[in-house]
């Protein structure tokens, strides 16, 4: 009779120990996100004298945010940003989904080989091709451009090869069925196929705009003007500006850069997760 107890307290100990575990996760998580809003809401000298004391001057955080979107063309930067990730997001959805249906669902010779090189590209730091890459685009005279921000990343063999997983699914009988009724291959992949892959498209566009959106490296080498810089570079020009270690007006810009981000993930948020989920049981 005592093992009766024994084994409901540890049917109800494990879901409180999983979430318990969950909190502490998210609540590491968060820790940088609330640190950063209150530093950017705290006037300066209250910034390394109390970490997270809350904020009590109204005027400070107004003041912070005025200072973050006059003292760098903020407007400026969040358009580059939308622009090049936009564009890129929309270049790698466009050549992914098609490369992905016929590695999926095509038979054609060299199909096996073709999706080896996706496999082995996916192993290749990004760093790799840069100096090629930039050498090529200075003879072509497209640094500090918009080109010279996006043609090195309209490919994306994470979107292929993610997608790919995502169309081996679906199933065999319904493009039979699909093309005895008179329709194109184009059809199909238009009409059938991309619609039931929305969560997967929709977890890939995350995972590509954030990667873009926060990406420094790149930017950093072929951009040397404030009109081309997005967010992320233009955070380093505000930096090394004339407010110096006016933490509160930087961080006030960083939460200005980051929102973006956040309203992606939160609009993409349900199918994000089933994006995950469903790729991962394929």
């Amino acid at each position: 009779m005592s093992a009766l107890p024994l084994a409901s307290a540890r049917r109800a100990l494990g879901p409180l120990l999983g979430h318990l575990v969950l909190i502490a996760a998210a609540a590491m998580v968060l820790l940088p996100f609330a640190w950063m809003a209150l530093t950017a809401l705290r006037p300066p000298a209250d910034v390394l004298s109390e970490p997270f004391g809350l904020p009590t001057d109204a005027g400070a955080a107004i003041d912070n945010i005025r200072q973050a979107v006059t003292s760098v063309p903020m407007l400026r930067l969040l358009l580059n940003g939308v622009v090049v990730v936009g564009g890129i997001v929309a270049v790698q959805l466009l050549v992914a989904i098609p490369c992905a249906y016929a590695l999926a669902k095509l038979r054609f010779p060299g199909r096996r080989l073709l999706f080896g090189l996706v496999l082995l590209a996916l192993c290749i730091p990004v760093q790799v091709p840069m100096l090629p890459l930039y050498l090529g685009l200075a003879k072509l005279h497209l640094l500090d451009s918009y080109a010279a921000l996006m043609l090195p990343f309209l490919l994306s063999v994470f979107a292929i090869f993610l997608l790919r997983q995502h169309f081996r699914g679906y199933p065999d009988a319904v493009l039979e069925a699909a093309r005895l009724d008179g329709l194109t291959q184009l059809e199909i992949l238009l009409r059938l196929v991309v619609p039931s892959a929305r969560p997967a498209i929709a977890a890939f566009v995350v995972f590509s705009a954030t990667a873009h959106w926060n990406d420094l490296f790149w930017p950093m080498i072929v951009v040397s003007s404030t009109d081309m810089a997005t967010p992320p570079l233009g955070l380093l020009f505000f930096r090394d500006g004339e407010l110096g270690a006016n933490y509160g007006a930087l961080m006030a810009a960083a939460l200005i850069v980051t929102a973006p981000l956040v309203a992606t993930f939160f609009a993409a948020q349900r199918q994000f997760i089933r994006g995950i989920a469903m790729t991962g049981l394929r």
